[in-house]
């Protein structure tokens, strides 16, 4: 009878930590510090002691093999059984800065021919006009499939259903591409409909078009989806953006300009015609030669041989990058560059764990 009442006490506890939500929406300035030590943990940048010291609440579960493009992630579980699974960023090998780089976009749903006996089935928007950045795409297929995997399980031995995404610089943008990718799972029944995740992505490259932007923030409504950026870090300044009449919605009055054009005087047609011809140009030359070079080219001359069986996907005409994700600024102030002043010999000097950290503390 003891032994029955223990059980039934046990399982209650249990099932009662399962059901009872810790997670809140919105920045919490400790658990982001927290999270912002997880990545830069045994780095070996010197840019801050703080960054050694593995926060108390976080114990390693798992950390994954390198994969694709030198990529990993890692799982801790919290005392209140929340998870957090922390990206890794770019790390000083080529094939990682491969990644960044291998920038031409393409559509936010379709596959991607890893290998000879693998092929990454992907869904990270519901607007078919959503691009996506290849690079970081291809990252993400070489780490979501194990992800999955492990939320799944976590989930199913009553352990967690919350957790915590986070990643600081390329592995935000994986970052940002994985809350998608979890998001559409769910729908789908691949993952459970329950599951509370919050997302935290720091010193965040931007991910995909404005469209994927879109509907990543409608994902992440209501604070869910954190963006921290600080204002002296040029890395979340990139991928190039470029703009062209394709990228824009139809009814626009740009777009339809030379359907207007028709009605106008011969003359005002000509001259209008002429420059809206050398504006539309410029734009869609310019982002052919990005398409070209950091998709086709680059792909050629070194993304084949890292993966050698890795087959290239079709791109498409876009490189309207934009922000996503409901931003956190950290405002740089005198004190902030007295201590970090810019340095083009050192070119990350604000984008590394210290300048956050100082930053972050603030707020």
């Amino acid at each position: 009878m003891k032994n029955l009442l223990l059980i039934f006490l046990l399982t209650s506890i249990t099932t009662s930590s399962f059901t009872q939500q810790k997670l809140r929406p919105g920045f919490d300035s400790k658990e982001y510090l927290d999270l912002l030590s997880l990545a830069f943990y045994s780095s070996s940048i010197p840019d801050s002691a703080d960054r050694t010291k593995l926060p108390e609440n976080y114990k390693l579960q798992y950390r994954s093999p390198e994969v694709g493009l030198l990529n990993r992630w890692s799982l801790y579980l919290r005392p209140d059984n929340v998870a957090t699974i922390d990206v890794r960023g770019t790390v000083n090998q080529t094939a990682s800065w491969l990644a960044n780089f291998y920038a031409a976009m393409i559509p936010a749903t379709g596959s991607l021919q890893l290998n000879d006996s693998t092929t990454f089935n992907f869904q990270l928007s519901a607007d078919p006009k959503a691009m996506v950045h290849v690079g970081w795409t291809l990252s993400l297929g070489h780490l979501a499939p194990e992800i999955v995997k492990w939320m799944n399980e976590l989930y199913k031995t009553k352990q967690t259903k919350e957790f915590i995404l986070f990643g600081h610089s390329q592995g935000a943008a994986i970052n940002f591409l994985l809350r998608s990718y979890l998001h559409y799972e769910m729908l789908k029944g691949n993952l459970p409909k329950d599951l509370v995740i919050k997302t935290y992505c720091s010193a965040a490259p931007k991910p995909g078009n404005l469209y994927y932007a879109y509907d990543y923030e409608n994902i992440t409504r209501n604070n869910w989806g954190l963006t921290v950026v600080n204002t002296a870090d040029w890395v979340p300044e990139t991928p190039f953006s470029i703009q062209t009449v394709h990228d824009i919605n139809p009814g626009n009055p740009i777009v339809n300009a030379k359907a207007a054009l028709k009605n106008q005087k011969f003359f005002i047609r000509l001259a209008g015609k002429s420059v809206y011809n050398k504006l539309d140009r410029s734009t869609r030359k310019a982002q052919r030669q990005f398409e070209k070079y950091l998709g086709k080219k680059l792909y050629n001359l070194a993304i084949k041989k890292t993966l050698p069986q890795y087959k290239e996907p079709a791109y498409v005409d876009g490189n309207n990058y934009m922000r996503a994700g409901t931003p956190i600024i950290l405002m740089p102030d005198e004190a902030y560059y007295q201590k970090f002043p810019t340095n083009e010999k050192k070119p990350f000097t604000h984008h590394l764990f210290a300048p956050y950290s100082m930053l972050a503390k603030r707020l």
